[in-house]
């Protein structure tokens, strides 16, 4: 149990941890309170220009250091395609449209559910923004050291969405 789920949200009494709906949650022995914890859900955009991709590379934890597809959380309440958008324009300085959906990726005990979608500039001259340390365009066989293992699943799906 992490620290965030200690104490009961509700009477502040000790958590315990207890088999509900088939899974371990944080449970309250005072005032029967469960703990549904939810998955981080995360926005990326795969962008290709002429034969390249658009990677950025981290100036943050996790990954910092290495190279990704321009994304981040979506916020609660907002469209998960607008997220894509805000996250593309906040790393890279530049707008997207948003084409379609590559597809929706998730792995057991993993916190993220990253939903991945392919888009094409719309306007604006790339720049790195406050979270990342540089950006570049590179040949679809010649990416940089990922910071994620799943972006070469999310390529993988992309490549197949072409054939």
């Amino acid at each position: 149990m992490n620290e965030e789920n200690k104490f009961c949200s509700h009477c502040g009494n000790l958590m315990e941890t207890r088999t509900a709906g088939m899974i371990e949650r944080p449970f309250c022995t005072r005032c029967s309170n469960i703990v549904y914890q939810d998955p981080k859900v995360v926005a990326t955009t795969l962008i290709e220009q002429n034969g390249e991709i658009l990677m950025v590379r981290r100036g943050i934890q996790p990954g910092i250091g290495l190279w990704s597809f321009p994304g981040g959380y979506v916020d609660r309440g907002e469209i998960v395609e607008t997220a894509a958008q805000r996250e593309v324009r906040e790393e890279t300085t530049l707008d997207v449209r948003i084409s379609q959906l590559i597809g929706v990726f998730s792995e057991e005990g993993h916190p993220v559910v990253l939903i991945a979608y392919e888009g094409q500039i719309v306007c604006g001259k790339p720049s790195a923004g406050e979270e990342v340390l540089e950006l570049g365009f590179f040949p679809i066989d010649n990416l940089p050291p990922l910071a994620f293992e799943r972006d070469l699943k999310v390529l993988g799906a992309w490549k197949k969405m072409g054939d």
